[in-house]
């Protein structure tokens, strides 16, 4: 056996180590980006995985303040026509509790059908793993329109849609 087949073989057969990052923050990031790419893959077990089984997740609308377990059978459609979303984070910070137990975050979401969105949320830590136990998805109102958007949200309730 040649040289350079032996360090093939033996380069093939050496175990892989696993490098996770010293920095929390990196692994936090890694997981939310791993939850908005399962729901752009339309993977419904990973990204309900990345919930805690308490978490609350509220979307856009004032009425949609869900469970997970909620949440996932309000989802279950989207993710069943292999069609979920496809939210891409362009920019996110988070911030770790003293103890690095729990996170809190913010991103800018690139969101083809809700334009420019914004998501926030917290993380804790359940042994080696960070889980998502809220989350919050928003679209931010530029200033300039704000005025136009309460009235025409004050139009829409006055027609009887419902509060929560």
């Amino acid at each position: 056996m040649s040289t350079v087949s032996l360090l093939l073989l033996l380069l093939t057969a050496a175990p892989v180590k696993e490098t996770k990052s010293a920095d929390p923050k990196v692994t936090i990031a890694a997981v939310l980006d791993d939850w908005h790419q399962a729901a752009a893959k339309a993977d419904e077990a990973r990204y309900f995985s990345h919930f805690t089984p308490d978490a609350i997740y509220l979307g856009t609308d004032a009425t949609e303040r869900w469970t997970r377990d909620e949440f996932r059978a309000w989802a279950r459609p989207y993710f069943s026509k292999g069609e979920a979303w496809k939210f891409k984070a362009v920019s996110r910070h988070i911030t770790l509790s003293k103890d690095g137990a729990v996170a809190w975050f913010d991103e800018m979401l690139d969101t083809p059908n809700l334009g420019p969105s914004r998501g926030s949320g917290v993380l804790v830590k359940d042994g080696a793993t960070w889980k998502i136990a809220q989350y919050h998805l928003s679209v931010p109102i530029p200033n300039d329109i704000v005025e136009e958007v309460v009235k025409r949200i004050q139009t829409h309730e006055a027609k009887g849609a419902p509060k929560k």
